[in-house]
């Protein structure tokens, strides 16, 4: 069982994964704090009233300006998260082909061994 492992291990491009590890992890750990920060808090927004006078001017405009400055922040949030993602999806890619990779390798590795094995018997037999 050992000689997989070590196989696994001269196969994966170490150097690629070392390479791109402080990536990765700096996109985590900006996630994370994102996710850990406290939601800007958004002013509660009186229930229209008909009676009630219609809001100024300029306080629709501040509205708006929260509004865009919100939208910009998940917009961020959102690209830095894809940008992970994908990371993370190319870190996985490599991973699985070189899976594939161990799993031929093995597989003729186990022919070959068989049959070794067999022309050692055929030649003790004779």
């Amino acid at each position: 069982m050992a000689i997989p492992w070590i196989a696994a291990l001269k196969i994966i491009p170490w150097g690629d994964v070392i390479e791109h590890a402080p990536k990765v992890l700096n996109a985590a750990r900006k996630l994370l704090d994102k996710q850990k920060a406290p939601p800007v808090p958004v002013p509660p927004s009186a229930p229209m009233d008909p009676n009630a006078e219609p809001p100024s001017l300029g306080e629709l405009r501040n509205r708006l300006i929260e509004a865009r400055q919100l939208i910009d922040q998940q917009a961020t949030a959102q690209q830095q998260m894809a940008q992970t993602l994908s990371e993370l999806a190319e870190q996985n890619a490599r991973l699985v082909e070189a899976v594939q990779l161990l799993r031929v390798r093995t597989r003729m590795l186990m022919v070959v061994a068989a049959l070794l094995a067999m022309v050692a018997l055929w030649l003790w037999s004779s």
